[in-house]
This record gives structure tokens, sequence and C-alpha cells, in this order.
């Protein structure tokens, strides 16, 4: 055999054994979806995400949308980490309103990136209700005869009973989400929670955006928690913020904007 066609069989030889090892090795794996777990706020329920919810869906996205009690930031963390303990391989965890302060006391090493929509980001030892410091952080309208209190029954109360806030029928469209329709806001309305006083009053715990990466969507028209509050927090925590032209009910009126920054914190 020449040389030359010595060194031809080889080469076949080596494109062949390469061809082999390409087609045992296979494509490289994608990187799975991370799941993604909804937190909402006071004033409303599970409900509240599910366009956010059917959109990330669309996209593939498993998404979990667990209840929150309500009852302050340690005891509502507490439910969410029993339903992040079910949960294997990376999550996303997002929370809107109060909900923020939830994932801020919510610890699960599962979590790789948080996600604050219109929402509380405490520090240790604040109180949500900082946040709403009018001094600091002028324009909320959660203020009565908007907000309304009465007594609810509650395990975790004083005989069973606590004092609980809600917002006013009549004031919900126009302070809550003004940005959706009146249909919408009326099936928003029947579907309001109301949360302990103790809530807004409980000082935050260790928080867990100190060592995990936070994305914020700031509604600028929000007239629950003011944008410069938001704008506060949200560079505090060092997340990467967006500025959404929208109320404090974004994640119904603009839900793509908002699974939008949810994926791109997921990728």
């Amino acid at each position: 055999m020449s040389i030359v066609r010595f060194v031809r069989a080889a080469l076949v030889a080596i494109a062949l054994v390469v061809a082999l090892a390409a087609a045992l090795i296979g494509p490289a794996a994608a990187r799975p979806l991370p799941t993604v777990v909804l937190v909402h706020g006071a004033f409303a329920d599970t409900t509240s995400w599910d366009a956010v919810a059917a959109e990330l869906r669309g996209r593939g996205y498993t998404v979990v949308v667990p209840a929150n009690p309500l009852r302050g930031p340690a005891y509502d963390a507490a439910a969410i980490e029993k339903t992040l303990a079910g949960i294997s391989g990376p999550v996303v965890l997002v929370g809107h309103s109060y909900g923020g302060a939830v994932i801020t006391n919510t610890h699960n090493s599962n979590v790789e990136a948080l996600v604050y929509v219109a929402a509380f980001a405490p520090a240790q030892g604040e109180p949500v209700q900082l946040g709403l410091d009018p001094i600091r952080f002028p324009g909320s309208q959660l203020l009565p005869p908007v907000l309304q209190v009465g007594v609810v029954d509650d395990a975790q109360g004083i005989g069973g009973k606590n004092l609980d806030g809600y917002i006013a029928a009549d004031a919900f469209h126009r302070v809550f989400a003004p940005d959706v329709d009146a249909a919408t806001a009326a099936i928003m309305l029947a579907h309001q929670r109301s949360i302990a006083v103790w809530a807004n009053l409980e000082p935050s715990g260790p928080p867990s955006w100190s060592n995990t990466p936070s994305w914020s969507v700031i509604p600028t028209g929000d007239n629950i928690i003011p944008p410069a509050s938001q704008r506060f927090m949200a560079g505090r925590i060092g997340a990467q913020t967006t500025e959404v032209t929208a109320s404090h009910a974004v994640l119904v009126s603009q839900p793509v904007t908002v699974a939008d920054i949810i994926a791109a914190a997921g990728s």
C-alpha cells in the first residue's frame, strides 16, 4: 500500500471514530428549566398569579402557586418552605407585594433566584410597615378609609380571633388595580383575602436576598407601595430592576412582562 493510500485510509478511520463518538455522546444536555414558585401578597389569593402562571407553563416551566396564610413573615415563610421541601432541582422564588417579605424570610438551598414584583424586601429587623413610611416614601393610598380592619376567625390568633386588614370594596379597583378592566377588578375583589395587622408589624428575620441573586419589578403607578420605596429596597439588595408603567396589580395587567423577567431570573 502506498503512503498516500495509507494516509487516506487512516483519515477515513479517524473520521468514522469521531462520528461514532459524537453519535454515542449526543448533543450536550440543555440546562433544565427551574421550577417557578409564585407567592401571592395581601388582599389577593393564588388566582392573582393565574395569567403569569399560564404564560410560564406555556414556555415549558413547572409552576407552583402555594397559598400564603398572610399571618406574619415567619409563619408564612415556614408554610412556603414546606412547599419548597417537596421540589427537587433549582427554584425561582417570586413574591408579589407582602409576598416579598415572605420570600425574604424563606430559606431553601434550591432557590437560585428571587423575584420581587411590586414587593417589599425588608432588611433584618425591619417590619413591612417601614416600607410605607409616609415621611420617607409618601404616596401610599393604603390608609383609612381605603384600608379597613375587622375581627376574623384565626386559629393563630388570641382566642381563635385576630385583627385583619383589607381594602374597602368601593376603593379596590381605583387603588389596587386601576389598570385592569372593571370585570377583572370585580373578580379580584371577590378573591381578596385579608391580612393580619401583625404581619405588617412583625420584624423581618435574616434575609434570603443577602446570598441569593435578586430581580425587582417596580410598577411606576403603584398606589400601595410607593415606587420610591420599592426603588430603595431594590437598590439595597442589589436587584436587577425593571420599571413598568403599571399599577400594584402589574402581575394581572401585564403578565407577559412579569413572566419575561421571571424567565430572565431563571436563565
